[in-house]
């Protein structure tokens, strides 16, 4: 039997999984790390916290597994993308990294897109905005406001290129996260030197790292002594991997033209996968080749959904029994009573792109309890993928249905309401840990099982459960869904930004 290691790097811990060839998980393991919040929108984590918790959660899985590290043939991981890090030029970091959801480059994010650059056409079309989450901005915001961490940086990479670095030596980025969020053009002149030469700083090229690897390719063996941390050997190959939610796709099984994906988590991703590229507002992409050789991938995206629901079990403090608010919550109507949520939290990815656009919660009384608030942050979050989808639409792709992965699955009623707010199917398959059994297919085709990633996803992704929207319920939340849409013009010019 064949056994690969899959780590997913996520927003609040480091998870490992051990997958057998027909992609059964025979161990997990997850190692949590701290985040750490400041005004402005700022979240920043210590690198260093991912490599300790890769390494224990390795060898955990390994012992829960009882395999010995030689029986590891391969391994792959995803983590969070515009994760960005600073690194001196024995590797380590120079500062904290700035987090994916971390937006404090909004000015620098109006930079990017002031300059016309015709990369930009990924954004909305070149429309714009950029996002203040992305790469560019935030190694502009760190050339701006921390000039001796910029000029000392001999690498500036994300959390997958850290962890590749500490694992082979090879300063390797994968052209999944750099074609997603670096601007970075596969089939069209690769790094985007004349977006950075007019932010002032062509520098940040020679600090990228000079390798780029698509999801699949093996990039290297492990060092020994990060065999050793590791609890594996040398002989393990490492195989590229890229962005948690984008690997997903592939342990999701979306790999078709016309399919659509949603990952959940701390936040909300949305993709469709195309063979001919196309651009519209509301919507990011189309990216070639980052996930699957010559096909094309657009993407949506809420930056917080789940981190919503954390946020309301910290608020209300105290005994939160998910379950029981689950119950009581499900009793209620569409529409929680009178309740309307503005998921914009952390900002707005899609369809706006508006880092300071942030969250409401609108028809309160003092009728409503936590269960009330708990449901109507669910339709806010579901709402808010409808709006996506619609931008899609408009774009001139539609999916049939929604297939599904991430913490959010874990809830029947979360899921059947997304399935009421689109009008459309969700399916879940059996494994709704996406990061990480896209992983497992990955190291198993990279090292030789499969000739394609398609082969590997057939044999590896197996069917699941449908949830089919309910007819009177499409019908209520079309009345719920305006309102919802009314919210971000009229609350744009009145929040505190």
């Amino acid at each position: 039997m064949a056994y690969f290691l899959a780590a997913d790097g996520g927003t609040e811990s480091l998870r490992v999984r051990i997958y057998d060839i027909n992609g059964v998980c025979v161990a997990s393991h997850a190692e949590p790390y701290e985040t750490t919040f400041s005004p402005g929108a700022r979240a920043e984590q210590n690198p260093e916290d991912w490599w300790i918790c890769l390494c224990k959660a390795s060898r955990a899985s390994l012992a829960e597994a009882g395999l010995a590290g030689e029986q590891i043939d391969a391994m792959a991981y995803a983590t969070t993308s515009c994760t960005v890090v600073a690194l001196d030029k024995a590797g380590k970091p120079l500062r904290p990294a700035l987090l994916w959801m971390d937006v404090r480059a909004d000015q620098e994010a109006e930079a990017v897109l002031a300059t016309g650059d015709a990369r930009l056409r990924l954004n909305s079309d070149g429309a714009g905005p950029v996002s203040a989450e992305w790469m560019i901005p935030k190694a502009l915001w760190i050339k701006r406001n921390e000039p001796d961490v910029y000029d000392a940086a001999a690498t500036i990479c994300e959390y997958q290129d850290y962890l590749t670095l500490r694992l082979t030596g090879e300063r390797c980025a994968s052209l999944n996260n750099v074609g997603l969020r670096w601007h970075y053009a596969n089939r069209d002149g690769g790094w985007a030197e004349s977006l950075v030469t007019a932010l002032g700083m062509p520098d940040l090229v020679e600090k990228w790292p000079a390798r780029v690897a698509a999801p699949g390719e093996v990039v290297g063996s492990l060092t020994p002594d990060a065999a050793e941390a590791l609890g594996l050997t040398p002989k393990t190959k490492l195989v590229q991997g890229g962005a948690d939610a984008l690997i997903g796709m592939i342990g999701l099984g979306v790999s078709q033209p016309g399919q659509l994906c949603l990952i959940t988590g701390s936040s909300h991703l949305q993709f469709g996968v195309t063979e001919k590229p196309f651009h519209a507002p509301g919507m990011w992409g189309a990216y070639a080749d980052i996930v699957y050789p010559g096909r094309h991938i657009v993407e949506g995206g809420q930056t917080s959904t789940g981190s919503i629901i954390n946020w309301l079990r910290r608020f209300v403090g105290g005994e939160f029994d998910i379950d029981e608010m689950n119950r009581k919550a499900a009793a209620l109507p569409p529409g929680s009573e009178g309740l309307v949520v503005q998921d914009h939290f952390q900002g707005n990815r899609t369809p706006y792109t508006d880092a300071r656009s942030r969250g409401a919660i609108t028809g309160l009384t003092l009728a409503h309890e936590p269960h009330h608030v708990f449901r109507a942050i669910m339709e806010g979050i579901s709402m808010g993928t409808r709006a996506i989808l619609d931008s899609f639409a408009k774009g001139g792709y539609e999916g049939s249905e929604m297939v599904a992965g991430g913490g959010a699955t874990n809830s029947d009623l979360f899921m059947q309401i997304h399935a009421d707010t689109a009008g459309i199917p969700v399916r879940i398959p059996a494994s709704t840990d996406g990061p990480t059994l896209g992983s497992a297919i990955l190291a198993a085709h990279g090292a030789g099982y499969f000739a394609t990633i398609d082969e590997g996803i057939a044999a590896m992704v197996k069917p699941g459960r449908v949830i089919e929207p309910n007819p009177k319920a499409v019908q209520a939340y079309e009345e719920i869904y305006a309102r919802y849409l009314a919210l971000y013009p009229a609350l744009s010019g009145a929040l505190a930004r």
